[in-house]
């Protein structure tokens, strides 16, 4: 909204729309923040406040063959002449070029705390000192040589270059990260010796597959590259993607045939610190069991050792669970959003960036050639001046001595230039003997052979060419791969996603015995106990045996409440069988007036037979009956007035259903005329008058119906003629066999 033009003007005031002046100058601040702060340049990778790091160091003579100095000098000298910010912000960009761990080809080299990759922070900056590194003396190579421009300093007092000319490739060698505003970037290290190949390949060939020669990023802290070449492929080709980076795990067996793990090398970014408490994590919480401890045995290189619970544990099981679970398997991203040579930002792939770099070489050579030929041509003319006076010595000396003028006379008789004639005149007396006439000569001749091949070199093209792969081929030689500095630290090997581990290959596998109470306490004693007395049946007062059968500490349990609601329990979270064990309440939310129906291994069969008291049921899948919560999952609902009597394990071969009610009737027919469904109320298994359903159970018709004789004996009595209650679904039934329980419960 417009402000009131009626309102009497002030000095330095203006009525001005509101949403205009607002964006007008928070579009000033982003391009700032975009073009100032936080994009690097293509052209040397940079951004201001690194580049005035290093040239403030480079002024101050911090070489790597001098001595070190304070990092507060540093700063100081930074924020006081080239950068008007916080001295935490550009201390702690100085850090971060002084980092191993952090860039590739470090541009400072620090003495004293910088910080380490536990993620420690650096001492203050009066306690620590710094000077360059070669890496950035290459990157400012040819500064001297009117090879970039110069601005003013924001105060006027002083002059920066605006970039760096060096034909070191530092955008993609050390990467870069940075948030601007609607903007950022995020550029993983790379090989400088595969970018230097690169960009003589493009010098050649602008149309080249640089993939050829850059095989992916190459972190600092190395580790593993696992994306497939395709990916990798595509992220470079458009500027913008990730890459899938793993720690180096190594399996050391130990003597007596034991073994762990050794990670050697962390993901690029990840603090170890950090990694560790996160695997610490993972024991403590019990979310990868078959974990038994991790120690930090690093010194200077990283050594974090990894203990499985047994030695039965599977290494590449492990392995795989750390990778899903912990940081030892990361992401990092790339977004090459930078500056290009135009101040313009925009997303690059790997090959224009590259070429943009190649591009930027070609100026500074050209810029460079200029500047050299300038200086030959100012040395001539002096050079030319000497060789005239020493031709002309006994003459000189006397214009010299008898004229009060000499200037002038010297240049009318020997057509000099005024600064020949005042660099004659300037002359020392000891240069004035015959040996400096054959120097003069000689530099005179170097000179003028050195001007030519300049200037067929400004000329050619292909001679720029030429050159510019000679300066990478240095370059190269200087980073090679046989070098302790340019050795290719990050291997790239495909591999597959890391996968879900399944609960079984989690836990080491135990025999037990699960014991429930009448009460619902329940606990799991080891191994399979056949005789359960003393100990064993221990119950509080009052409590008494429900049901007890074997397990093993993989398998999943299926509780069943009478009001068709299913539970899931890890049979390897059971409270040991010492004691009287502890509620099943406090690990599920069973309603109090709920009673347990069942509980079985989740693995006891393929499907289960689930029943209410008035008849009705259905075949469910025990897959459909898991339950990832405390609140369990409705399977069955019954109808009102009846809850669930039955859930039994159908063996595979089973083919038929023996039902009887309490009115002791029993009916037979075939298990498919029973419908299979995920959840609900089911079918009619068999109809009643009075009653309710009292037992259900599948056989296999070939073998016929057996049920217990009870008493001590054991025995068992099997009827093979079941013809007389075969009937169809739904069916009343007739009364059963001769001798048959007379509980009704088959």
């Amino acid at each position: 909204m417009a402000l009131d033009t009626d309102l009497p003007e002030t000095d330095g005031s203006s009525d001005v729309p509101f949403d205009s002046a607002l964006s007008e100058r928070y579009l000033v601040y982003a391009m700032s923040t975009i073009t100032a702060r936080s994009l690097p340049d293509v052209r040397d990778g940079l951004k201001p406040v690194h580049r005035r790091l290093l040239w403030a160091m480079r002024l101050l003579k911090l070489d790597p063959s001098q001595g070190y100095k304070k990092c507060a000098r540093v700063v100081g000298d930074v924020i006081g002449k080239y950068h008007p910010h916080g001295d935490a912000s550009v201390y702690d960009a100085m850090v971060r070029l002084a980092q191993t761990f952090s860039l590739r080809y470090p541009l400072v080299d620090g003495q004293g705390n910088f910080g380490n990759i536990d993620g420690d922070n650096a001492a203050a900056y009066r306690y620590t000192e710094a000077r360059l590194t070669q890496v950035a003396i290459d990157l400012m190579e040819g500064l001297d040589e009117n090879s970039v421009d110069f601005r003013a300093t924001y105060n006027g007092e002083d002059e920066e270059p605006e970039l760096f000319p060096g034909p070191f490739p530092n955008l993609l060698a050390n990467g870069a990260q940075g948030i601007a505003v609607g903007m950022a970037t995020s550029i993983p290290p790379h090989n400088a010796a595969e970018l230097l190949q690169a960009a003589t390949a493009l010098i050649d060939n602008p149309q080249a597959n640089v993939l050829d020669y850059v095989k992916g990023p190459d972190f600092p802290t190395g580790g593993l590259v696992v994306d497939s070449p395709a990916a990798i492929a595509e992220s470079y080709a458009t500027g913008r993607g990730s890459f899938r980076v793993r720690a180096r795990i190594d399996k050391v067996t130990e003597k007596g045939g034991g073994w762990h793990l050794v990670v050697s090398e962390i993901p690029y970014g990840v603090a170890k610190g950090k990694l560790i408490e996160g695997i610490a994590d993972l024991i403590n919480e019990k979310k990868l069991p078959i974990l038994g401890d991790v120690r930090d045995e690093s010194a200077e290189d990283i050594r974090i050792v990894l203990e499985p619970r047994s030695r039965t544990v599977d290494a590449e099981t492990l392995i795989e669970s750390l990778y899903r679970l912990s940081d030892l398997e990361s992401r990092v991203p790339l977004n090459l959003n930078v500056l290009d040579k135009a101040r313009t930002p925009r997303v690059m792939s790997l090959r224009d960036a590259i070429a943009a770099w190649v591009e930027h070489q070609f100026v500074v050579l050209r810029r460079r050639a200029e500047h050299r030929l300038n200086k030959i041509a100012d040395r001539l003319e002096l050079v030319g001046g000497y060789i005239i006076a020493f031709l002309n010595l006994d003459r000189v000396i006397e214009i010299i001595r008898t004229e009060d003028e000499p200037k002038p006379v010297m240049i009318a008789e020997f057509e000099l230039t005024d600064r020949q004639a005042e660099a004659i005149l300037n002359m020392r007396l000891r240069s004035l003997r015959r040996l400096e006439e054959m120097e003069l000569r000689r530099e005179r001749d170097g000179l003028l052979k050195e001007q030519g091949d300049l200037q067929q070199l400004l000329a050619s093209d292909a001679r720029q060419r030429t050159r510019l792969k000679r300066d990478f081929g240095k370059m190269h030689d200087r980073y090679g791969p046989e070098t302790l500095l340019g050795k290719r630290r990050t291997s790239v090997i495909e591999a597959a996603p890391a996968r879900d581990i399944p609960l079984e290959a989690m836990i080491e596998r135990e025999p037990i015995t699960v014991i429930l109470s009448a009460r619902g306490w329940i606990r799991a004693m080891k191994g399979h106990v056949e005789q359960l007395s003393g100990e064993a049946l221990k119950f509080k007062e009052g409590d008494g045996p429900f049901l007890a059968f074997h397990a093993q500490t993989t398998d999943k349990l299926l509780l069943a409440a009478d009001n068709g609601r299913f539970y899931t329990l890890g049979a390897d979270k059971l409270p040991g069988g010492r004691g009287f064990g502890e509620p099943l309440r406090l690990m599920i939310d069973l309603d109090g007036d709920r009673q347990v129906l069942a509980l079985i291994p989740a693995n006891a069969a393929t499907r289960l037979l689930v029943a209410a008291s008035d008849g009705r049921g259905f075949i469910v899948k025990t897959e459909d009956v898991l339950a990832e919560t405390r609140k369990g999952k409705q399977v069955v609902t019954p109808r009102t007035g009846a809850q669930l009597r039955i859930v039994r394990p159908i063996p595979h071969d089973d083919d038929s259903v023996a039902v009887i009610g309490d009115n002791r009737k029993m009916l037979v027919y075939p298990l498919s005329e029973v419908a299979e469904l995920a959840r609900g109320q089911g079918v009619q298994l068999q109809r009643y008058r009075d009653g309710g359903l009292s037992d259900v159970r599948t056989f296999r018709m070939a073998d016929g119906l057996s049920w217990a004789m009870g008493g001590e004996t054991g025995r068992t009595r099997t009827e093979s003629d079941l013809t007389p209650w075969r009937a169809a679904r739904g069916a009343a039934g007739r009364m059963p066999p001769t001798g048959f329980p007379r509980d009704n419960k088959f």
